[in-house]
């Protein structure tokens, strides 16, 4: 392995926020001495998140070996995913006036043939399902724990208590079709809206402009290119999603801070 010069497409403020969460855990656990600095060990974390660099060229550019390199990376993942929101938190001053928007995605990842609960029929690749909580203006307030990725939407949106939390909340949930059935709050479009009489059809038009900036809560999430094609074992892929959750958290009061 040859190192080679390369930069970091994130904010030098928040590379240095992960790295202070990082000597908090430091100091928790009274870690005396370490190969790498706070700072380059969040350097590395990210680097492995934002641009899906394998652990042997992270050990190289870094100088360190590939179990170092590992076990940096797992231990920064467990220290941010540690601050992502939980769905109670998400929901928290949201009431019958607000709307939120409900989705689910793949994660694709590498897996063989014989994975079939992992492979998804929709998407026809094997991968993990992730659903997201939105804000009206695209902004992800909660990701889900991953799940295989033959689950049903419904059903991954049932088994996290989505459908419940916000019945519970009186608040309203656009989704698209997928969620059809799911009753108490949740509002789907309609079928074969094209033979339906034209307030039908408004009200689909309608449903989707406001569902549509959900779209942007993904597009944010996979900026992250590791959950663009998931190398790494279907068990890390959740806690690698609450990470990204709490980075995107941290880039948003960031610009605001900066007034950007």
């Amino acid at each position: 392995m040859v190192p080679y010069p390369s930069t970091l497409d994130v904010r030098h403020e928040l590379v240095e926020h992960v790295s202070w969460l990082i000597y908090a855990r430091r100091c928790e656990r009274r870690t005396r001495w370490r190969k790498l600095s706070c700072f380059r060990q969040a350097q590395l974390a990210l680097a492995h998140l934002r641009k899906n660099e394998t652990l042997a060229q992270l050990s190289a550019g870094f100088g360190v070996s590939e179990a170092t390199a590992w076990r940096y990376v797992e231990e920064t993942v467990d220290v941010l995913a540690a601050w992502a929101p939980g769905l109670r938190e998400a929901l928290t001053g949201r009431g019958e006036d607000d709307f939120v928007i409900l989705d689910g995605t793949l994660i694709p990842t590498d897996r063989v043939a014989a994975d079939e609960p992992y492979y998804s029929q929709k998407h026809r690749k094997h991968g993990m399902n992730v659903q997201v909580v939105a804000a009206p203006d695209g902004t992800p307030l909660w990701f889900s724990r991953a799940l295989p990725g033959r689950t049903h939407d419904l059903t991954a949106a049932r088994a996290h208590g989505v459908i419940e939390n916000c019945h519970t909340r009186q608040i309203l949930v656009l989704a698209d079709r997928a969620y059809q059935g799911a009753g108490a709050t949740v509002r789907t479009p309609y079928y074969r809206h094209h033979e339906l009489p034209e307030h039908y059809q408004q009200y689909n038009r309608d449903h989707a402009r406001l569902r549509a900036p959900g779209e942007r809560a993904f597009a944010q999430l996979k900026t992250w290119r590791l959950l663009r094609r998931a190398r790494c074992s279907t068990n890390r892929i959740g806690r690698i999603v609450a990470a990204v959750h709490t980075l995107l958290i941290g880039c948003v009061n960031l610009t605001a801070d900066l007034g950007c």
